[in-house]
């Protein structure tokens, strides 16, 4: 079965696909079908790890990290002393998907992506991953991008969530965070809540897939939990969430999605004191597709603050 696509869900076409439609919300809409550690154990072996030699391409290119290869694309100069963006896409998209954002925001900064590992052109995980083996990766990349400048991250659904309880564990590092729609904090509980184990037919089988992409039965093989928003102190971070209301489409639990949703936006903001939220008026889940113009915005004000401009 075939993932269905944002647009089509926008565009009410969910009869038989409304199975698919939470997963492409919640993750990204790669997610093929729509087919954790805690937060303190993020990436226990990267102060043991020596730090390469930066790497200052611009384009594609395939880097090692912890033995496994990971294609990273990057754009403009690498000035002294200038945050790093790093884009993250959401689960099942390649960073294809962000090119043209990465293009508009090279002119000013440097910045790169990178497919997770069991996305894009990267190679398969070995097994089953955890936030402590995506924390790695990740820090094995901005370690070969960046080496010691500062981080900017900015992180689309999944990648929102990945790039949230990444930076209050790497606050020497990463000094600003953009969140575009970013999977909630609690999902698996909000879900859960607001679809009950008492329902039947279409609505069960919604839960019930959902769930199982949480537990790791997705592209990555990542195994999501849900865990508390912990403070990166007072870095800048801006929120933007979606302005139209598609989770609302599903039938008889959409409008409980959009409310678990649009509170899961507003709980990020204890990510720091210099947090702001926002919303994307005429955005479905894909901000940076259908108001790029907010998602680059959003970053070029968030880097500025971190280099204090």
């Amino acid at each position: 079965m075939s993932a269905l696509s944002l647009e089509d869900l926008m565009l009410g076409k969910i009869k038989a696909s409304a199975l698919t439609a939470l997963c492409c919300a919640v993750l990204g809409a790669g997610v093929a079908g729509c087919d954790g550690d805690a937060v303190e154990k993020w990436d226990p072996f990267a102060a043991a790890t020596p730090k390469p030699a930066i790497e200052s391409f611009s384009g594609t290119k395939k880097l090692k990290v912890a033995g496994r290869s990971v294609n990273v694309s990057c754009a403009g100069n690498l000035a002294k002393g200038r945050p790093v963006v790093v884009l993250l896409p959401g689960m099942g998209d390649d960073l294809g998907k962000m090119a043209a954002l990465q293009k508009t925001l090279g002119e000013k900064n440097r910045v790169c992506s990178y497919d997770r590992l069991g996305a894009g052109a990267s190679d398969q995980p070995a097994g089953p991953q955890d936030f402590a083996g995506t924390g790695k990766i990740l820090t094995g990349v901005l370690d070969q991008i960046a080496g010691d400048r500062p981080v900017v991250l900015a992180g689309h659904s999944l990648g929102g969530l990945i790039a949230a309880r990444y930076t209050p564990q790497h606050r020497d590092r990463v000094k600003g965070l953009v969140l575009m729609d970013a999977t909630p904090s609690t999902m698996i509980a909000d879900i859960s809540k607001a679809i009950p184990e008492s329902a039947k037919g279409q609505a069960a089988q919604l839960r019930a897939q959902n769930l199982a992409v949480f537990q790791g039965q997705n592209p990555e093989k990542l195994a999501i939990s849900d865990g508390r928003v912990d403070s990166a102190g007072n870095i800048p971070v801006e929120v933007i969430q979606h302005g139209q209301p598609y989770l609302a489409a599903i039938p008889t639990y959409g409008s409980r999605l959009e409310r678990a949703w649009a509170a899961g936006q507003r709980k990020w903001l204890a990510l720091s004191s210099g947090a702001k939220l926002s919303t994307a008026a005429k955005s479905g889940h894909y901000i940076y597709v259908d108001q790029p113009d907010v998602a680059v915005q959003a970053v070029q004000r968030v880097t500025a603050q971190a280099n204090g401009e």
